[in-house]
């Protein structure tokens, strides 16, 4: 058998535990030689479950059914108002039903590409394993995905793939995934396997004799403030994308689960790769709260383009072919509009900055439909994307039938989080973090569909053999409750913050701070970054925070449901975030995937990697000043691929 062990690390704590043998027998080796926990033993454990989305609710459904007893949080009324549910174009499998040449290894190889040579190797091939058990796990729950005439599953491409792979259901894929977590997770619930406990926000971690001993949760409709033990918790509470304040992802959505646990002593890992999404709806004035993703799916068939001249005037269907610049197809001819959504991004970028851009503020490019519906035909068009092009048309006024849509890049998706070794444990034992809200699987950039794979995989598929793994020794061992002293100081210490909120007595929102804040990281720390900025922005954040401690306004009181309360505690932490993420990207002294530092691209503008002195997971300890953090890292190496510079050419 092949025994567990430690991959090379440059911390003690960051031991990735990955099997030794070889990269495709390593997922079979782990689970050989991991501790079981006997079925009756199973319920004798308690696991805290943070969060309901796809890694959430497939997570806490699974454990149950295996027998654990389960608490599951979530801030919502319901677990179907998760932010998975917003996901649309499909979600990404290595099938081959299409037999164009996908496998395992293809779809290994296309995300370790995607993620620009700087994730975990054996993390992502058991991602790519176990994609094809997803779509057999959902298919049976009764998931409707689209399939072809003949009756079989269908598929379509996403960026960074010459393959189809990706598995959807029109544009509502995370909605219909969702609905299939939601319906298992709902049935151990009547059956008494989880307890459910919705409008209930994690505000802290308590960690006692160096475990993770549970949380404390406030109630968001009494302001109740209460303390939970378990035997383990997992955080499967997404990403924190909103610390730019414009995103597009629901405003509810936050690090603050994931920061707390920092805080407590889980590293957060490389918190500067953030993804910007090409295609989103474009800003339309300077008091909007929120942005509009335009699935990525839409690029199979529509065809990106500005016009060649600055000064152009003419309506798009008056600009003839000669007069415009495809400028995906021009510069990435092997995969043309499909090209990953980093480089997608910044080759948008690049063109508005020149004064390209299209629309009234002129801060957008086209997405043009015109030669898919002269080749397929409205009705087909429509049966493909018809959803997505009436809620453009909702909000942008305009037919994307007639005229092209307009688009641009925003931020979407955040490949950092808490680090997590292959058993997806924190560096807190006992704390699991699944799904967006750990670093594991995408490195400096994701493709797209493999957000929903990750989430399903991890809640499924990984966890269930995993957290196994860590509870078997604590059989029959007490451990503490929610009368220990340390759940009652925790308990004490977010009163008292919360409290001091509204104390301030200043005359500023929670929201103006965060958008403030937001201007600041995206301005610094967004699409591109330089060492003056970020050196401003470590010296700007620090500021802004000052004034929001003296300057905060927050009205109501601690009881009842006060949402401008609950936001405030939020936006304390996405300050201590903003920090880091600027001081991680200030270190990492290279560009890659979705961290593009200015200073080292290429002669043709692409990221340039320094592989022989970043080639590492940047992994930052809390030392109780969110600008002087501890930096460790984890040394990646790569036994089956071989580093490359990233050509989509």
């Amino acid at each position: 058998m092949t025994m567990l062990q430690d991959r090379p690390a440059t911390d003690t704590k960051l031991a990735s535990k990955v099997p030794s043998g070889p990269l495709a027998d390593k997922w079979d080796a782990f689970k050989a030689g991991a501790k079981l926990v006997n079925p009756n033993n199973k319920r004798k454990f308690k696991v805290i479950v943070v969060g309901t989305g796809l890694a959430g609710a497939s997570a806490a459904a699974t454990l149950a059914e295996l027998g654990y007893q389960v608490d599951a949080f979530t801030f919502h009324d319901s677990p179907r108002r998760a932010h998975s549910i917003a996901a649309q174009g499909g979600i990404n499998a290595a099938k081959n039903y299409r037999g164009d040449g996908d496998s395992v290894h293809r779809l290994f190889t296309d995300t370790i590409k995607g993620g620009d040579f700087r994730s975990r190797e054996a993390n992502v091939y058991r991602l790519a394993q176990v994609s094809v058990d997803i779509i057999d796990q959902m298919v049976a729950q009764g998931v409707p995905f689209a399939r072809e005439y003949g009756g079989m599953l269908d598929n379509r491409s996403f960026g960074g793939a010459q393959v189809s792979r990706t598995f959807y259901a029109r544009g509502q894929t995370g909605q219909q995934l969702l609905l299939g977590a939601y319906q298992q997770l709902a049935r151990q619930i009547g059956l008494g396997g989880v307890r459910l406990f919705n409008r209930c926000e994690l505000v802290d971690v308590v960690v006692i004799d160096g475990r993770a001993a549970g949380i404390v949760v406030r109630d968001l409709l009494t302001g109740e403030v209460a303390s939970h033990a378990a035997h383990a918790v997992v955080l499967a509470t997404g990403g924190y994308g909103n610390v730019y304040f414009l995103s597009t992802n629901a405003m509810n959505c936050n690090v603050t689960a994931a920061w707390r646990a920092h805080r407590r002593g889980a590293y957060f890992a490389n918190p500067c790769y953030t993804q910007i999404h090409p295609t989103c709806i474009p800003q339309a004035d300077a008091t909007q709260s929120k942005l509009t993703l335009m699935s990525e799916s839409l690029r199979n068939d529509g065809r990106v383009w500005v016009p060649k001249n600055a000064d152009e005037s003419r309506a798009a269907h008056e600009i003839p072919d000669s007069d415009r610049d495809y400028y995906l197809e021009r510069l990435y001819p092997s995969f043309g509009n499909l090209a990953p959504r980093d480089i997608s991004s910044r080759a948008a970028k690049r063109l508005v900055d020149k004064g390209q851009g299209v629309g009234p503020l002129k801060n957008g490019v086209y997405l043009d439909f015109a030669d898919a519906i002269k080749r397929l035909g409205r009705d087909k068009v429509a049966e493909r994307y018809g959803n997505l092009f009436e809620m453009y048309e909702r909000i942008a006024g305009e037919n994307p039938y007639e005229v092209p849509m307009r688009i641009y890049p925003a931020t979407h998706y955040t490949m950092g989080g808490l680090w997590v070794d292959y058993e997806l444990q924190t560096t807190i034992p006992g704390l699991y973090a699944a799904g967006e809200a750990n670093f594991s699987d995408h490195g400096a950039n994701r493709l797209g569909a493999s957000a929903l794979m990750q989430g399903l995989a991890d809640g499924y598929f990984v966890l269930p053999y995993t957290i196994g793994n860590g509870l078997a020794p604590l059989l029959n061992k007490t451990v503490p409750g929610t009368d220990h002293p340390e759940f009652k100081r925790v308990e004490a210490e977010a009163r008292d913050r919360f409290r001091a909120y509204l104390g301030v007595n200043g005359t500023r929102s929670p929201d103006w701070f965060h958008r403030e804040l937001g201007k600041m990281i995206w301005d610094y720390c967004g699409m591109e970054r330089d060492r003056n900025g970020l050196e401003k922005a470590m010296g700007e954040i620090p500021a802004l925070y000052e004034e929001f401690k003296q300057d905060l306004r927050v009205t109501g009181t601690a009881e009842g449901v006060n949402q401008t309360l609950e936001k405030a505690g939020r936006v304390d932490d996405f300050f201590q975030l903003g920090m880091l993420m600027c001081k991680d990207a200030l270190t990492r002294e290279e560009s890659c995937g979705g961290h593009f530092r200015v200073e080292y691209q290429t002669d043709e503008g692409e990221a340039k990697r320094d592989d022989e002195n970043y080639c590492n997971v940047s992994a930052w300890e809390w030392t109780g000043d969110a600008a002087k953090s501890q930096l460790h890292e984890e040394a990646l190496s790569f036994e089956t691929v071989q580093l490359a510079t990233r050509s989509y050419k």
